[in-house]
């Protein structure tokens, strides 16, 4: 079956197109690219007329937690990748923080065989760094890896012992794979609870110190420059964090990094109602901050934006806040999020587009982030400009807990392929 795309501008930074093309899809590929009107439409079964919309490669998200198994209360394959296409994402990576933990060979191939049988996307598994996430012992990553494992993390954990950092970074290495750092010093964020500063004090809430990323994320570097093995610093959220990151790239360091849309978009007023939506780790910072982050992302210093999608129940959100679970979920409205900063011309649409395609394609070192000819046609349709509002009734997930609901935004997903196919959208 032959499917046009017909009259969008086609964005891809894998090939330097930002004009409007025609795009034909065979048998689940990407057949051609042509100037508007010149693919003959004689043999073509349906068309897609996608005038006034983005043609995209299809987006990829390398940091969500999908829940399963053992906390399918929260998420599940199924439902987080159905979250994921509505948000026009066709790959993601699944953090190790289920139960039990992906820190073995069955539990990897266990998330994949699942995701098979019941994911609408592509999902990829992140193994654990330590058994258990404990941060005593080195999880099975070889075997992790042959089942499919793209990279190794203890994400919500932070590993402080740096003698088994540097040994999980060497073996790593010899994997062909990086790990991903939570990169907060657990001593010294101790019971915190939002950004420390003049706002924690006058909230009476706990202050989480951004020292504690900066340490973390120095130290790791530093074991990057020991190891020479790749290091990817998860959320991160401080201006000095960020220098330590900048150096480290100058200095032809193998160190990437991402940034979540809520740390891109939101600053630790947010908290000023004490909701616990926008409770998380590492906390919503300040805006010289986030300033910062803004920089870092246009100039390609932060590699990709990746949002932490992070469900939980009512149960665990509707609480104190000092006992209330971090995180937010993020997949249907990353895009939305984000693109306000290029409608505001603080990123252009091509590093916009990069980062959430290219740059988390090559990290997890798979096939897609593309619209080459010949590869295959995951691909996302985005009307930048349609006005819309984040209803309570569109939530996808399992989970509800989102500051965004309820929140006006310009631009939306229209339609996500997978292989040529219409997984979400009608058109």
């Amino acid at each position: 079956m032959e499917l046009l795309i017909r009259g969008g501008k086609i964005i891809d930074p894998s090939q330097k197109l930002d004009e409007k093309k025609d795009l034909l899809i065979e048998d689940g590929k990407i057949k051609a690219i042509e100037k508007p009107g010149k693919i003959p439409v004689s043999s073509v079964r349906k068309i897609i007329e996608a005038k006034g919309f983005w043609v995209l490669p299809g987006l990829i998200d390398i940091h969500v937690h999908l829940r399963e198994p053992g906390f399918e209360y929260k998420e599940t394959l199924e439902t987080g990748s159905r979250a994921a296409i509505a948000g026009g994402f066709t790959s993601i990576a699944c953090m190790a923080n289920t139960f039990p933990v992906n820190d073995s060979a069955s539990i990897t191939a266990f998330i994949r065989e699942k995701a098979k049988a019941s994911a609408l996307c592509r999902v990829f598994p992140i193994g654990a760094v330590s058994k258990g996430l404990k941060g005593e012992e080195l999880a099975e990553i070889g075997g992790m890896v042959e089942e499919g494992a793209r990279a190794i993390s203890d994400d919500g954990m932070t590993v402080m012992n740096s003698y088994l950092m540097r040994k999980a970074m060497e073996y790593s290495k010899a994997f062909g794979i990086a790990v991903i750092s939570h990169a907060e010093d657990s001593n010294l964020v101790g019971l915190g609870m939002m950004n420390e500063g003049p706002l924690s004090t006058e909230l009476g809430l706990r202050g989480n110190p951004a020292a504690a990323e900066e340490i973390l994320v120095a130290r790791d570097i530093a074991l990057c420059r020991l190891t020479r093995s790749p290091i990817h610093i998860a959320h991160l959220s401080t201006k000095v964090a960020l220098d330590h990151v900048i150096r480290a790239k100058e200095a032809g360091l193998p160190v990437t990094a991402e940034v979540t849309p809520h740390h891109l978009t939101l600053t630790d007023q947010s908290l000023r109602d004490y909701s616990t939506h926008y409770k998380m780790a590492p906390p919503l910072r300040s805006e010289k901050d986030v300033e910062a982050l803004h920089e870092g992302l246009a100039r390609g210093y932060i590699d990709m934006i990746a949002t932490d999608h992070a469900p939980h129940s009512i149960n665990d959100k509707a609480l104190e806040f000092d006992q209330a679970a971090n995180g937010i979920t993020g997949l249907q409205t990353a895009v939305s999020v984000t693109l306000a900063l290029v409608h505001n011309k603080t990123i252009s649409s091509k590093r916009w587009v990069e980062s959430m395609t290219l740059s988390p394609a090559k990290f997890l070192g798979i096939p897609h982030g593309t619209l080459k000819k010949g590869t295959v046609a995951d691909i996302t349709l985005l009307d930048p400009n349609e006005i819309w509002v984040y209803k309570e009734d569109q939530v996808l997930s399992k989970s509800k807990n989102s500051p965004f609901i309820g929140r006006k935004f310009r631009g939306r997903i229209k339609a996500t392929l997978l292989g040529g196919k219409i997984v979400f959208g009608e058109v």
